[in-house]
């Protein structure tokens, strides 16, 4: 199942013309792609994208009444060449996925895409994931654009220009036979609006129908000569297309006044950020109107010269607003400047930072510091001639902790790790790689368990280098998501072939977990679409896995650690794999809770474990939190003279997992864990139970504090 259910917004995508539509930018988005007789559409799900594959998921019956075909693909890869459909058939299609790691997965894709060229639109909508709350390596997609030559749409942030963006991009890549990719930042997948609605276009020509006249053209494909006949087209036939389209169609807008001497260029994505810094330091309203000259580049590939040129006559100053490293748009634009021997100053990186978000605060101080230079008095007087220092923020790095994500209360990756330092602390230290996923979080604290990841499903075969190489065996950690998407070719594929001696641990928590609770082959339920309950263990059989366990409760953490173990120290030779089973508690809350709080407000009996801790067993070492650190343990101070230290305790957000006494148990830790079950409407002999057993322990209590020894004064 996944994260959020879109079921009801997906209605408002049945709007027709002249209404509005108001809702998220990712809903925008997919009601633009079916306003645009978009023929077929796929991807692969990941931040800050996924929910617009929730949207087509829920959108289905939609899409068949139009006769659009959908596919969630296996990855990012093979969403790619799905468009492969729009090279020979004029059939617009359309993928997503996240960016750049998605790119980086479908470039083989891409770039043979982009070198036959396409006949129907062809348009990717990347994720862009930039800034400090990214969940990947910090890079930006534009580098593939230029390295393979596909126009890229960067739009403003609000969703008139993010559907306009989506009809222009169709149009742009069958105006210049070139696929475009579409890009929208994380605001602008959740930036919420209104648009004016079009009706909904069925596609010219369906995929049913394009398949029953099947269509070859020997020159698209990408084989010598015709490989560098399509170069020839991008340069000679192609680009100029796009630079005519781009003209003609007023993609990129200006705004703000025609003369004056300075302005600045910012991409479409940043558009917001420029506005609202131009209205803090008074030079805007409210409504846009500006009184520096904006160039909005809603196109940031290709850039057109005549525009720029236009643009800049006249004046003496530029600021280059580009978010990210490296600077190819500045770069570019200077290039520009300096072939037409211009004498403007540029200015970009130096004002505004190289690297990092351009926050609001990083946006008001990189403007103001140009418009200090370029045009001092058009700054407040406050800001141009301040009375006194700004206020100096104070460094906190070296005395607040960074606060890194972590596993959720009661996730069934936390015991596998709590298994996993078991052994290590019996067998000692083991090279181990991560995957992409929540089991990333295994190598913070308290577990620090493997410290490298190469890629989606890629844990395994980071570790090909340490094959046979030492006395000890190399162990791997491979999500279920990253084994169906690319681990069980690429890393499982590459052991059974080269004969591994190293261990796997694939964490099986039934879903696309990380991704937002996406279905995959081997989750457990039952979907009408798509084919599910297709065993792990079984495709490893497949490629010739011998060795193989399975654990089908992962919060027994005695099997893990014993599993673990007994792949490590075993006579076996070749590649060891276990599967560690148990589901997504995320997931399994989202599914239980309100039918429980259902059957509770219905009056039926519903039991509800809790666990907790018994305060006078319990020593206070704390080894418990090191070997667990769930964020329901954390500690509590008692009201006793005698005992300093705080003990452990389990707090209201506990799910009932039971993690903490597993470990407790298997690392023979103590007996102070005790589960109780919490009763919602018990039957009148509980109640007579409970009444009872109230009682008893009353009056022994009170039979208790009646011997207690008293003092009741002083010695004489």
């Amino acid at each position: 199942m996944a994260e959020r259910s879109f079921k009801a917004e997906v209605e408002h995508l049945r709007k027709g013309d002249g209404e509005t539509f108001t809702g998220e930018g990712i809903l925008a988005i997919t009601k633009a792609l079916l306003e645009n007789g978009v023929g077929y559409v796929g991807g692969y799900q990941g931040a800050p994208i996924s929910h617009l594959m929730d949207v087509l998921a829920d959108a289905q019956e939609l899409l068949g009444e139009l006769g659009v075909r959908y596919e969630a693909n296996a990855s990012e890869a093979a969403a790619a060449a799905m468009l492969a459909a729009s090279v020979h058939y004029p059939i617009r299609g359309a993928v997503t996925f996240k960016g750049p790691v998605g790119v980086n997965v479908a470039s083989d894709a891409l770039a043979n895409l982009c070198s036959s060229g396409v006949n129907g639109g062809a348009l990717i909508i990347v994720g862009e994931d930039y800034g400090e709350g990214s969940s990947i390596m910090q890079e930006r997609s534009h580098g593939f654009a230029m390295k393979s030559q596909f126009w890229m749409l960067d739009p403003r942030p609000n969703l008139p220009s993010i559907t306009k963006a989506v009809r222009d991009g169709f149009e742009l890549s069958e105006a210049s036979n070139t696929p475009v990719m579409l890009m929208v930042r994380i605001r602008s997948c959740h930036v919420t609006g209104s648009f004016q609605t079009r009706d909904n276009v069925p596609p010219p020509l369906s995929v049913a129908e394009a398949i029953a006249n099947p269509q070859s053209d020997f020159n698209r494909v990408v084989l010598p000569p015709m490989s560098y006949i399509h170069e020839r087209d991008k340069i000679d036939n192609r680009w100029p297309a796009a630079e005519k389209f781009i003209v003609e169609n007023g993609l990129n807008e200006v705004f703000g006044p025609q003369n004056a001497p300075l302005g600045i260029a910012v991409q479409g994505g940043m558009y917001n950020g420029v506005i609202r810094a131009l209205q803090r330091l008074g030079l805007a309203d409210i409504y846009g109107d500006t009184e520096i000259p904006i160039y909005c580049l809603n196109v940031t590939y290709p850039l057109v010269r005549s525009e720029f040129d236009e643009f800049t006559a006249g004046k003496d100053h530029l600021l280059v607003v580009e978010e990210g490293q490296p600077e190819h748009i500045e770069q570019q634009l200077a290039a520009f400047l300096y072939r037409g021997g211009a004498s403007l100053k540029l200015h970009g990186k130096g004002v505004l930072p190289m690297a990092g978000e351009y926050t609001g605060q990083v946006m008001l101080d990189g403007v103001t510091a140009f418009l200090r230079e370029a045009a001092p008095d058009l700054l407040p007087d406050q800001i141009r001639a301040p009375n006194q220092e700004a206020p100096q923020i104070p460094d906190l790095s070296n005395t607040v902790p960074i606060r890194p994500p972590g596993f959720c209360t009661g996730c069934p990756e936390r015991p596998i790790f709590a298994g996993m330092k078991l052994v290590e602390q019996e067998l000692g230290k083991h090279q181990i790689t991560a995957d992409i996923g929540c089991h990333l979080f295994g190598s913070l604290p308290p577990f620090e368990i493997g410290g490298a990841t190469m890629g989606y499903g890629l844990g395994p075969a980071a570790n090909a280098a340490f094959d046979g190489g030492g006395e000890r065996r190399a162990i791997s950690i491979l999500g279920d998501g990253g084994f169906w998407h690319n681990g069980l070719s690429s890393s499982i594929g590459n052991m059974v072939f080269n004969k591994s001696d190293n261990v796997v641990m694939i964490v099986d928590n039934y879903y696309s977990a990380a991704t937002g609770g996406q279905d995959i082959l081997s989750s457990r339920a039952d979907n009408a679409t798509k084919a599910t309950n297709n065993p792990i263990a079984k495709a490893l059989e497949g490629v010739g896995v011998e060795w193989i366990r399975q654990i089908d409760r992962t919060y027994d953490v005695a099997k893990v650690r014993d599993t673990l173990r007994e792949a490590l120290t075993t006579d076996f030779k070749g590649p060891k794999v276990i599967v560690a089973s148990s589901e997504c508690m995320l997931n399994k809350q989202r599914r239980e809770k309100p039918i429980r709080n259902a059957a509770i407000k219905e009056g039926r009996r519903v039991d509800v474990p809790r666990f907790g801790i018994d305060e006078d067993i319990c020593t206070g070492d704390h080894a418990c939190i090191r070997l667990s650190g769930c964020p329901s343990l954390s500690l509590k101070k008692l009201d006793d003279p005698l005992r300093d230290d705080p003990i452990a305790h389990i707090d209201q957000t506990c799910v009932g997992c039971g993690n903490c006494g597993e470990v407790a148990d298997a690392a023979v830790l103590c007996p102070s864990f005790y589960r109780a079950d919490v009763v919602h409407n018990p039957g009148g002999f509980e109640r007579w139970r409970a009444g009872m057993r109230t009682r008893v322990a009353g009056w022994l209590q009170t039979r208790r504090d009646a011997r207690r020894m008293r003092l009741t004064g002083a010695a004489p």
